[in-house]
């Protein structure tokens, strides 16, 4: 396959975003039906006004693997309140009347796979979606069988890479990105905080080193302000996941959204 990712329309947002800002880029995680049904433009919304720079909206998923309990329990809480694909799609016909951040959409490919990959290519573009984040889709089934549908409708495909990354494939997903890198910080689930050990440290480094041309963000364990600086000195920006859905299990969650936002980047 060519490389038909490198030909995606510039006027996606998140593009648009890493053209213009290169530094201490924030992106928020949460999870759509979490803590309730027609939330998820509420929150973008309110995130947006607060400062940050794009948002994951995640998909609830009945096994969700990769994550730590906090988003684990958001999954299975949004489930019970009844949140689907087509439901979160209802919801979000209303994200490009209120909202003007780049958007992704953050899960795992069985519910997409369900929906049908083509239709739910279409229908993301469609509401504004700017990226799709599917931990578990593996690197050479999405060039070779899906790749076309993402490119076709505008939609960045975002990669992992962890610390047991080679730089053989993490030159391959630098060749097949349009958008940013997603850096965990580990190889564990999610919700840990970033510990900044040698072996960490010297990942971050020979990441940083290799010079790829696509933007990176670090994601898994950034909570506050200090973790976040920690991140930014290896890459453009980090996400905060875990420590926004805790927020979220709170009365009056949406007042502090702005004070949540400034105690990461002040």
């Amino acid at each position: 396959m060519n490389n038909e990712p490198l030909t995606m329309n510039s006027s996606n947002r998140l593009n648009q975003l890493f053209a213009t800002k290169k530094d201490n880029l924030l992106s928020i995680y949460y999870t759509a039906g979490y803590p309730a049904l027609n939330t998820a433009v509420d929150i973008a919304e309110a995130l947006e006004k607060a400062g940050a720079d794009f948002l994951e909206i995640g998909f609830p998923y009945s096994d969700p693997v990769a994550d730590g309990p906090t988003i684990q329990h958001s999954s299975e809480q949004a489930l019970e309140n009844g949140m689907t694909l087509n439901l979160l799609f209802e919801e979000l016909e209303q994200l490009r009347k209120r909202v003007t951040i780049p958007i992704l959409l953050m899960g795992y490919f069985n519910p997409i796979l369900q929906y049908g990959i083509e239709r739910f290519c279409k229908k993301a573009a469609e509401l504004g979606v700017d990226g799709v984040i599917v931990p578990d889709l593996p690197m050479y089934e999405y060039e070779a069988l899906y790749a076309n549908y993402f490119i076709d409708n505008n939609l960045s495909n975002i990669f992992l890479v962890t610390p047991q990354t080679s730089n053989d494939r993490i030159r391959k997903i630098d060749e097949l990105s349009n958008s940013f890198i997603y850096l965990l910080s580990s190889s564990s689930i999610t919700g840990g905080s970033l510990q900044m050990t040698n072996n960490i440290e010297d990942y971050y480094k020979r990441i940083k080193g290799m010079e790829l041309k696509n933007p990176t963000i670090i994601g898994f364990g950034i909570s506050d302000n200090n973790t976040f600086k920690q991140a930014c000195a290896y890459a453009n920006g980090a996400i905060v996941g875990s420590k926004f859905v805790k927020l979220l299990a709170e009365d009056g969650y949406m007042e502090k959204i702005p004070a949540f936002i400034k105690g990461i980047r002040p």
